[in-house]
């Protein structure tokens, strides 16, 4: 029996049965165990493969607030974070809608709250997904390590909060809310795909000053031109870098008005950027969800069957565990009115423990279609698949045609034919892949593109602008599988677009 000795004391050994309620102590010591099995056997060093760890304990209305600030323990005030709290508050209480069991902060030391409600095995078990799974992909995945940076977005944050108040101390808070909610409407298009040349690193203070120094030169040498228009104030001098725009497209909105917007008041100019640096630094997320999830309860799944192996979980315990657990990866059938596709956490998970069959014990199938796991070590296979990749290209690479059997997966075609008796299109569904080798090449290859953010965010470009005219901003919708765009919606997005931008906005399909 393994014992725990701290500062001389004797501890007995560590036992979690399905009734044991949680304790600090026993929260540590349960972390202790996780840490060991994580470090040896998933080879996932603590403090070099995943960043420090820190727990916190919290309740409902804590968990609902930080639903409402998308994890963050520091944001700025905007009214939608407080609508989405009411709105979640009461689903909550009404038993329309349950809590996560935890929640996981892209942060360094990695933030993992927990709900205080939980049972001590259903402590272990998310310290083990959040503080293990999630933890080892935002320190190690390529696209994380591309986009973020997790050692200062807290301190990010802070500036933010403190400079918005400031904003709306000495610009009223109507004026500041109304660039938020601008800035909100076109957020999701605040997100570039490919790293942009930065000038050498600033504290924010250094940065702002410096973007004020060179705003007031700008001042001084275009007051000519500044004499053309309505607004010549030092607080709202144009930005007049040469456009060149003109030689490359933009798909950033908000980077583009940031930076190009003629007229616009340098504190509404840092607004955006502050919400361009906070969309920046989430874009990572909806492109792993799926294998973000899966190495998260992979990860739980593998530590929760050793901890009960090594008699730490109790079989009780873990009998618990598995229900929940069962829940997680719970897949709703098609014909289910919850069906809203493959479930990430049940696809990602089911592809992860794939690969680590296909290393140990190959089929001959799996010979021919995934020869390069052939006896590699499990370990090494399935953090390659985690860490270096996106949704796209881990589901286009791993997902075998054991798993699309398994979780009957197929692909089905709409055809759209004129009804010869009312004039009116009617669309039939056909099934268009079947299970074999053709099919489960076509199934992944479907699944994987349906990962793609085209799916989910329009493609919207700009194309320039006229400074020497009217300032109109041009702005090109290309179309994806010939998907039209919500007229309602396109015009209310508009308006705030001319309101950031200052001029007219002409948006062409």
């Amino acid at each position: 029996d393994r014992t725990i000795r701290t500062k001389g004391m004797h501890m007995s050994k560590l036992v979690i049965d399905s009734r044991t309620d949680w304790t600090p102590d026993l929260l540590q010591r349960a972390w202790d165990e996780i840490a060991i099995i994580a470090e040896e056997e998933l080879e996932l060093v603590p403090g070099k493969d995943l960043y420090p760890n820190q727990f916190e304990i919290v309740s409902a209305e804590q968990m609902l607030d930080a639903y409402s600030s998308v994890g963050l323990p520091i944001h700025y005030h905007h009214w939608s974070f407080g609508k989405e709290f009411l709105q979640n508050a009461k689903q909550y209480e009404k038993g329309h809608m349950g809590l996560a069991y935890e929640m996981v902060i892209n942060s360094n030391p990695c933030v993992n709250l927990l709900m205080e409600e939980n049972l001590a095995y259903m402590q272990v078990m998310v310290m083990a997904h959040a503080g293990v799974g999630h933890n080892a992909v935002f320190a190690n995945n390529e696209y994380f390590k591309q986009w973020t940076n997790a050692g200062s977005i807290i301190d990010y944050m802070l500036f933010a909060r403190d400079y918005i108040t400031h904003c709306e101390d000495r610009y009223g808070v109507k004026e500041v809310e109304a660039v938020l909610d601008a800035a909100h409407a076109i957020s999701t298009h605040a997100v570039d795909k490919f790293k942009r040349k930065h000038q050498p690193k600033m504290t924010e203070e250094q940065r702002l000053k410096a973007m004020m120094a060179e705003d007031d030169r700008r001042q001084r040498e275009l007051d000519i031109i500044l004499k053309t228009t309505s607004l010549a104030n030092s607080e709202q001098a144009p930005d007049t870098e040469e456009p060149d725009f003109l030689q490359e497209e933009e798909e950033n909105l908000v980077y583009y008005i940031m930076k190009r917007s003629p007229n616009l008041a340098r504190w509404k100019r840092e607004i955006l950027r502050i919400v361009y640096k906070v969309n920046q630094y989430f874009s990572p997320q909806g492109p792993t969800k799926t294998l973000n999830e899966g190495f998260a309860t992979f990860s739980h799944f593998y530590i929760m069957e050793r901890l009960e192996q090594k008699g730490i979980i109790t079989p009780d315990a873990y009998m618990a565990y598995l229900q929940s657990h069962a829940g997680v990866i719970y897949q709703p059938t098609y014909r289910s009115k919850h069906y809203s596709g493959p479930n990430p956490y049940a696809l990602g998970f089911n592809i992860l423990r794939d690969v680590k069959r296909i290393c140990e014990n190959p089929t001959e199938e799996d010979k021919r279609w995934f020869p390069k796991l052939i006896g590699k070590r499990w370990q090494d296979a399935v953090k390659e698949a985690a860490f270096e990749h996106r949704d796209d290209s881990f589901i286009q690479q791993y997902l075998s045609p054991k798993v699309i059997r398994d979780m009957h997966l197929f692909t089905v075609s709409i055809n759209y034919e004129k009804d010869q008796d009312y004039g009116h299109n009617t669309a039939k569904a056909i099934v268009s892949e079947i299970h074999d080798d053709l099919g489960y090449a076509n199934i992944r290859t479907a699944l994987a593109r349906s990962k793609e953010r085209i799916n989910y965010v329009p493609q919207i470009i700009v194309e320039g602008a006229d400074f020497e005219g009217d300032r109109t901003l041009y702005l090109r919708y290309d179309p994806y599988m010939s998907r039209e765009l919500d007229e309602d919606d396109a015009q209310e997005v508009l308006q705030h677009l001319d309101f950031l931008w200052g001029y007219k906005v002409d948006l062409r399909a």
